[in-house]
């Protein structure tokens, strides 16, 4: 008897320009990012208040496609490593059967860009093939509500690297 299996949560598209140099990686959208069709929405991720102290913009209070917009026009990009997966709530630790997103049109869609910020250990693990790849790579403490061991301020002295 074969077992069988929910479907498959699929993730985000990558928001990217041709002229992106910055790749900002998560791993899987959480529960309220699903629903609400976002990057981020979770109210409680620090994601956009983080990236509002590193580009000096009050991204939080934006409506969303205009947040997107900003980071555009700062050269910024945003994905996911994992394009679909089976997963209960939002812990990366409840990722099952996870599929990789198709990075192979990074260099050749996106010539500018060079470097690779990754949103946490979990998106951190590709690191090493993005590096042997070419580009510059960067692991951030995750700005997910469950990554509590460090405060915004903490968190932030690290994503301020982003600006270099």
């Amino acid at each position: 008897m074969s077992q069988t299996y929910p479907p498959l949560l699929s993730g985000f598209p990558p928001v990217m320009s041709a002229d992106t140099q910055l790749l900002i990686l998560g791993s899987f959208p959480g529960t309220a990012s699903l629903a609400a069709g976002q990057y981020y929405a979770h109210p409680r991720n620090q994601f956009w208040p983080l990236l509002s102290a590193v580009l000096n913009e009050d991204l939080p209070s934006l409506p969303y496609d205009l947040r997107l917009e900003r980071l555009i026009s700062h050269h910024i990009g945003l994905w996911d490593v994992i394009a679909a997966c089976e997963r209960k709530g939002s812990l990366d630790a409840s990722i099952r059967r996870a599929q990789a997103a198709n990075f192979s049109v990074l260099q050749q869609d996106y010539p500018a860009l060079r470097r690779i910020a990754f949103n946490g250990k979990t998106a951190g693990r590709f690191a090493p093939w993005f590096a042997e790849a070419g580009f510059e790579t960067l692991v951030l403490p995750s700005s997910s509500p469950a990554n509590a061991q460090l405060s915004f301020e903490q968190k932030l002295v690290q994503w301020l690297s982003l600006r270099g």
